[in-house]
């Protein structure tokens, strides 16, 4: 799961790069591993910053006097598969044919038969782990078909059929031809969001923006603004003409990823016409339902406590529903990134105590609903139990927004190896038993749909939850990210203890990751 931006300006004299870092602020929450932004001017040249860590960390103000150009695209990475190597940050880069550069959302769950293509077929160099870069030499792969010295939107769109063709799984992508303009497309399914806005300037030109959601738009006065259709394409060039849009595939079953409304999306976002807000609120009502079905008499509960900060709508509305009184009962240090991000158990463990602080006032002697959009690992959730516990909880009841999740994510969110999920092979009662809780009530999958369908959408990506997904049987893909999860665990073991990776020690570990990308310059001084 990531952030994707993308942005051209009318004026060519002006550049692009303030309004990027402005948006990647709003999508700081997709990704918070690394950060990249490549702008391009009318002569075609592109400048780029990209690193790992948070956008204020990498977009410094030195960096940013280099970027130069009136459009550009932005992504904000979250690993799906464990690798926070800095050569993988994106946007990535190829300078044949005619200078490309992309930003991927998603996950390519057909990357082993992408990877021998384009090795054995079209002989274009991988130099990394990432599907993203696949994805970039596929599309590059395909427009070289042409052999011409340039390229209309016709090639760019004939492209983009013979891309979608060969690759399966969930993408948005933003990308940039050198000296021409700027791609949006979406798989054919909806998987990842991705949304296409207007502003309109006082003397009556237009500027174009591409998000992953509806609040950068907002937020950056794009008040004309759709959703991108699923298998949809749209181009928009760097002279200011009008955008083309073209159904470049065939829709399949519309089937945005529900995952974006339990968690990832912020509150006030709307995707494919769905308020995430309401969502959340009606979560809160049907697991309150739930919660009253599965309570007996003596089953009372005195206080409603989210789990911060995700969770604090629904178990709002959860708390209203149940005629309870609603308490903040966590203080969350702000300055802690996401806890299933950390690469191993005990350093999440540990951050959940630095991440969240119980103030004893809301627990002492009280039967506590901790309420929270869902339970993964369980190591935060047993974490959290314990401190109620500790800050004098009578009884600890722990509901969750979303349904047991049993299966692995496969669409870009590196939840965890299949037998790591607290749910994997466990019911409620075993469940409650392994986080330290008096009972779990977890939201019915129906209900959850029900929460978020609207006339539009009727089906969601539910993998997660069932085992189904919308691409089909993914079991070798599947084998395989475990595969290279447990890879990427070993090399940081292997870190950890001071021991060279570069030996014939293993040969599985010969191949290092790089932390610095090789493709076009990177503006600035990294020794700042």
């Amino acid at each position: 799961m990531c952030g994707i931006l993308g942005v051209v300006v009318a004026d060519q004299r002006k550049n692009v790069a303030s309004e990027l870092f402005e948006g990647a602020m709003f999508l700081q929450h997709r990704g918070q591993d690394a950060a990249g932004i490549v702008t391009s001017g009318p002569k075609g040249r592109f400048y780029q910053c990209k690193g790992n860590g948070m956008a204020r960390d990498v977009f410094t103000q030195s960096r940013m006097n280099n970027l130069i150009g009136n459009m550009g695209i932005c992504h904000l990475r979250y690993p799906t598969a464990g690798s926070s190597a800095g050569s993988e940050a994106q946007p990535f880069y190829v300078n044949s044919p005619y200078g490309i550069t992309l930003s991927h959302n998603g996950n390519l769950v057909n990357s082993n038969e992408l990877r021998e293509y384009l090795d054995e077929v079209v002989h274009r160099h991988i130099n990394t782990d990432s599907d993203s870069e696949l994805l970039i030499n596929i599309f590059a792969a395909e427009l070289d078909k042409f052999n011409k010295s340039r390229v209309n939107n016709g090639d760019l769109f004939s492209a983009l059929t013979g891309t979608m063709d060969m690759i399966r799984g969930a993408y948005a992508c933003v990308a940039m031809l050198a000296g021409y303009g700027i791609i949006g497309f979406r798989d054919p399914n909806g998987i990842r969001p991705l949304l296409y806005g207007e502003r309109t300037n006082k003397n009556g030109t237009t500027d174009y923006m591409l998000a992953s959601e509806s609040v950068v738009l907002k937020a950056h006065g794009f008040d004309k603004f759709r959703d991108i259709k699923p298998g949809e394409a749209v181009i928009i060039t760097k002279d200011g003409a009008k955008p083309e849009f073209r159904q470049v595939m065939a829709p399949k079953i519309f089937a945005p990823d529900i995952f974006e409304y339990v968690y990832f999306a912020r509150p006030d976002s709307v995707l494919d016409g769905v308020s995430v807000y309401r969502s959340r609120i009606d979560m809160g009502v049907k697991l309150a339902e739930k919660i009253q079905r599965s309570l007996s008499a003596d089953e009372k509960i005195d206080v409603v406590i989210p789990v911060p900060d995700t969770a604090r709508t629904s178990a709002f509305q959860c708390s209203v529903s149940l005629n309870v009184p609603y308490r903040e009962g966590f203080v969350k240090n702000r300055y802690v990134g996401r806890t299933f991000i950390m690469p191993d158990q005990q350093e999440r463990r540990s951050s959940v105590r630095r991440k969240l602080n119980a103030m004893d006032s809301e627990f002492q002697g009280r039967n506590v609903l901790l309420v929270d959009d869902s339970i993964v690992r369980g190591t935060t959730s047993k974490e959290i139990v314990a401190m109620a516990r500790e800050a004098g909880a009578k009884k600890v009841f722990f509901a969750s927004c979303a349904p047991p999740i049993r299966f692995n994510h496969i669409y870009g969110i590196d939840l965890a190896d299949t037998k790591a999920l607290v749910g994997f092979n466990r019911d409620e009662d075993e469940i409650a038993s392994v986080i330290g809780a008096d009972k779990v009530i977890y939201q019915d999958l129906e209900d959850l749909i029900d929460c978020c369908k609207r006339d539009e959408i009727q089906e969601f990506e539910v993998g997660v939850f069932n085992g189904k997904y919308v691409t089909g049987i993914e079991d070798n893909y599947i084998q395989e990210l475990e595969k290279v999860r447990a890879q990427n665990q070993r090399m940081k073991e292997y870190r950890a203890r001071g021991m060279s990776l570069d030996t014939n020690v293993d040969q599985e570990f010969v191949d290092v990751k790089p932390d610095v990308d090789i493709s076009i310059h990177n503006s600035g001084d990294y020794n700042e």
